[in-house]
């Protein structure tokens, strides 16, 4: 039997063979010869000299210093906001939702005019930063990146402040997926935004065929008060490293911390060569978030209620204007038979107060089989009952204030109905009457829930942990189903049972043995379907959808060409419809055979004459 290896190739393995055991035989007698002190210096060396190369060869990211203002750090001293009281039409009070301290001078209420002034600018600065290079599109991020690093202190306590979140919760959703994102586009954009080949086709096999991501210009985006740092970067990341300019109008119940986000925003643009007007911040009510829809903008996304999301449609009708809807949500936690208590409690009590449940994709319906059911509540309620509630700056605190005037009379009525209809509160479910003390509603557990009642249909944006218990997995996917929002939902149990349930849910995600894992993996898009809206942020759908795509087709293959056969010429010939049938079949028939009898059509349309055709008299 001849050897499967040339010989020389055999010489050549036992070569390297035997220098890799001269190798190691080094290495061994250079352990033993020395004791585990030196061994560990030597360690340490080269530990100190590789640390030395990496600091002398890495890029320059150039720091940007912003520090609050006096005023922006103690507030306005002893004025306080009045509960009910109406927001004027021309100024946007700006107040602590957890004290109700007025955080300093009310903001400017923009109007239709200074949008759309802001629109230009951003246009004009577009223009250049079109030009700008991937580099310096990634060293804009990188200076972004190390101004969140070195300020996460303030970042957090500014969210904190304004929106009523504690420290952890800002630490969660305004910081880590904020630096997840940029390190997935330092990572991945370019390789997304660069043309991307395609398939010519059977006919035109001798062609290249691309597609392009040209930025769509100004992007328009409104955004909500949950989290006022990553909403606005979020939008802010994705569009400038797609070489876009944004305009970003921020809510009227978090427009406070847009002050020193905004000033950020315009050193790291300064520090990375970028143009000044690249980013505008919008402030304002109605008329400025319509406005910014209907203003110039190349596309527009809007996070935000289903009501508000219906006006900016027929808004941005008028224009033809693309718009990306994300509406919210009212996610389902199911809890299967065999989940893993041990997890799943701290993720549905994660999931059900974080950021007070203030979250587009918080868990608001949680379906939890009969068999753990009162396993599954005792070991909610061992938590449930020793949360914290207070001032988002106070120490030790679970849970912050609800950051919308009149949102915790909301829950309110929304508890009040499960508990009319003979729904059970096991904690919490009552609002302090006294509205001087904060806008506050405390963490609630209800169980008994059904879904006749209100909370299981309305979006509650609310602390409020509301169980269904279930006998089977066909029950628990009926009744996540049974909604008219599908933006999240979330899957405990077995891997592979968790996956079946979870692949029969109507939702823009699932995430399995986790919660809103989808949303960390900067990969993925971020969006829904029914009433939670339509296309997609975040993700390669969402980063190239900060583009409009250009299909290009170009010769691929040296000296072939198309031109137009003679037959198909104007004044076409008579036998030219013959001769398209004939490609039909030469191309795309279904076996060699049709295939043949098509090449012979063609040449039967080339050498005999056409039959004459008919006439009407």
């Amino acid at each position: 039997m001849p050897p499967l290896l040339p010989e020389a190739t055999l010489e050549a393995v036992s070569r390297c063979l035997a220098v890799a055991a001269e190798v190691l035989g080094w290495a061994l007698d250079f352990l033993r010869a020395h004791d585990t002190t030196t061994l560990a210096a030597l360690a340490g060396g080269a530990i100190a000299a590789y640390l030395l190369v990496a600091a002398l060869t890495a890029e320059h990211v150039p720091r940007v210093h912003v520090a609050l203002t006096p005023e922006e750090q103690t507030g306005v001293p002893g004025k306080k906001w009045i509960p009910g009281t109406l927001f004027p039409a021309d100024r946007i009070p700006c107040y602590d939702p957890g004290s109700l301290d007025m955080l300093g001078p009310d903001m400017h209420a923009m109007s239709a005019g200074e949008v759309r002034d802001r629109i230009v600018r951003a246009r004009a600065a577009q223009k250049e930063w079109a030009k700008s290079s991937w580099g310096q599109r990634r060293l804009l991020l990188k200076v972004i990146q190390r101004f969140i690093l070195e300020n996460q202190d303030t970042i957090c306590r500014v969210s904190a402040r304004d929106s009523g979140k504690p420290l952890v919760d800002a630490a969660f959703g305004e910081i880590l997926v904020t630096l997840e994102k940029i390190k997935w586009l330092l990572r991945d954009g370019e390789r997304w935004l660069k043309p991307e080949k395609r398939a010519a086709g059977l006919m035109m096999f001798y062609k290249k065929a691309t597609v392009e991501y040209h930025p769509v210009g100004v992007m328009g985006a409104i955004v909500p008060w949950n989290y006022p740092f990553h909403n606005v970067f979020n939008p802010l990341l994705a569009n400038l490293f797609a070489g876009n300019a944004l305009v970003v109008k921020v809510s009227e119940y978090a427009s406070w911390s847009s002050n020193y986000y905004g000033r950020a925003i315009a050193a790291c643009l300064e520090a990375a060569g970028a143009p000044a007007d690249l980013v505008q911040i919008v402030t304002g009510y109605a008329e400025a978030g319509n406005a910014l829809v209907t203003g110039g903008c190349g596309k527009v996304v809007f996070v935000g209620s289903t009501g508000v999301g219906r006006a900016v449609m027929r808004a941005a009708a008028e224009t033809l204007t693309p718009v990306v809807l994300e509406l919210g949500g009212k996610d389902p936690f199911i809890v299967l038979e065999d989940a893993d208590l041990g997890q799943c409690v701290p993720m549905a009590l994660r999931g059900a107060f974080q950021s007070c449940g203030q979250n587009c994709a918080g868990a608001e319906r949680f379906y939890v089989h009969e068999k753990i059911h009162d396993r599954f509540v005792d070991s909610v309620m061992q938590a449930a009952t020793k949360l914290r509630q207070g001032w988002a700056l106070s120490p030790g605190i679970d849970c912050g204030a609800m950051c919308m005037p009149a949102q915790a009379q909301y829950v309110q009525s929304l508890v009040d109905d499960a508990v009319a209809q003979g729904a059970v509160v096991k904690v919490g479910g009552k609002m302090n009457l006294d509205l001087s003390a904060g806008q506050f509603y405390p963490p609630t557990v209800i169980v008994g829930v059904t879904h006749d009642m209100r909370i299981m249909r309305e979006e509650v944006f609310g602390p409020v942990l509301a169980i269904v218990k279930i006998s089977s997995d066909e029950e628990a996917v009926r009744l996540a189903n049974d909604c008219d929002f599908g933006l999240g939902s979330n899957v405990f149990g077995s891997k592979a049972r968790a996956l079946r349930v979870g692949a029969q849910l109507e939702a823009g995600m699932t995430t399995i043995n986790d919660f809103c894992a989808t949303y960390m993996a900067q990969s993925l898009p971020f969006g829904g379907v029914k009433h939670s809206g339509f296309d997609r942020f975040a993700g390669v759908e969402g980063l190239r959808g900060c583009c409009n795509m250009k299909s290009v087709v170009v010769d691929g293959i040296p000296f072939i060409r198309t031109d137009i056969p003679p037959p198909l010429q104007y004044p076409v010939q008579d036998c030219a419809f013959a001769f398209c049938k004939a490609l039909c079949h030469m191309f795309f028939g279904l076996n060699l055979r049709e295939q043949a009898m098509g090449l012979c059509m063609l040449a039967k349309a080339f050498l005999l004459p056409a039959p004459a055709a008919s006439k009407k008299d």
